[in-house]
């Protein structure tokens, strides 16, 4: 049984791995949720508008508190610190967690791809390492576990633009947008420069191409009945990049999220046969450059 704390922190905070991770057995369902309330909650302190400073720095000192033995009273985080000791999770691997955090709190610039990958690595390839280690995969699938949580992540950073932009963030290279001849994000100016806005994304979307497909080669790691929860998440992050990559502006227009009946779809395809490969039909990967039709933009 979830406790309920769990499943509404979850289910509000994300729809795709909600109901992607509802097809986990019961056992890995229940941790999966109490990884995912803790991770959320903290990120809920530097998300809001505005920021909530001392409400994440309590939640960060509780949680040291919380691992060095004591109990917090906080559920979520006392449920976490059971978890990191149950599933040995590297506690610098929840460091990195908190580090990445703290980097939103004083949005940092990003120079270059390694030091937006410094950010990553926090914020979303450490929760790969620990939902790994939460379905006891062998250590060698640990390297495309971190991959799948990058590429996961990026998608999110193209997809939340203007979300961002509202919190004081850009989180690409800046060294990307020297490259393409752009200033800043802003609608009232890409509007202004179209080519160069959409070879930027597309950019972007080749990039989480490359790892997305270095994350699948992981895929053979995974039992079938995780494989399902896994690949149902990553596909609809695919499908998400596949509608930004057709129109770039969308991320403008609203917040690019499968519909519950393609999550359903799509998780039904998987239970059916976790191991089909991907229809290249329905999921387009461009990993080369290629000159699309701006007219429709």
């Amino acid at each position: 049984m979830i406790n309920q704390t769990f499943y509404s922190i979850f289910k509000k905070g994300s729809k795709t791995y909600f109901y992607s991770s509802l097809f986990f057995p019961t056992n890995i369902r229940k941790e999966v949720f109490q990884l995912y309330g803790f991770v959320r909650k903290a990120d809920n302190f530097v998300d809001t508008i505005p920021q909530d400073k001392q409400g994440f720095y309590r939640f960060k000192h509780k949680y040291e508190r919380g691992i060095s033995g004591e109990t917090t009273g906080d559920i979520v985080i006392d449920t976490f610190v059971e978890l990191v000791n149950k599933n040995n999770f590297d506690k610098k691997w929840i460091d990195a967690f908190f580090k990445s955090m703290e980097m939103d709190l004083v949005n940092t610039n990003y120079i270059t791809l390694d030091d937006t990958l410094k950010y990553i690595y926090g914020s979303a390839e450490v929760i790969g390492l620990m939902m790994a280690k939460t379905m006891n995969l062998p250590e060698e699938s640990h390297y495309y576990a971190k991959y799948l949580g990058r590429a996961m992540q990026y998608i999110n950073f193209i997809r939340d633009i203007p979300e961002d932009l509202d919190l004081g963030r850009v989180y690409f290279p800046k060294s990307d947008l020297e490259e393409f001849g752009l200033e800043k994000l802003d609608y009232d100016y890409t509007k202004n420069h179209k080519d160069r806005f959409v070879q930027y994304i597309h950019r972007q979307i080749d990039r989480y191409c490359e790892w997305q497909s270095i994350a699948e080669k992981g895929y053979k790691y995974i039992p079938n009945r995780y494989l399902i929860s896994v690949k149902t998440a990553s596909e609809l992050y695919h499908w998400t990049a596949e509608q930004i990559y057709k129109n770039p502006f969308v991320v403008y227009e609203w917040k690019v999220k499968p519909l519950l009946t393609k999550i359903l779809m799509t998780t039904i395809a998987n239970i059916i046969d976790p191991n089909k490969p991907k229809s290249k039909k329905q999921f387009y990967c461009p990993l080369k450059k290629t000159t699309p039709d701006y007219t429709e933009f």
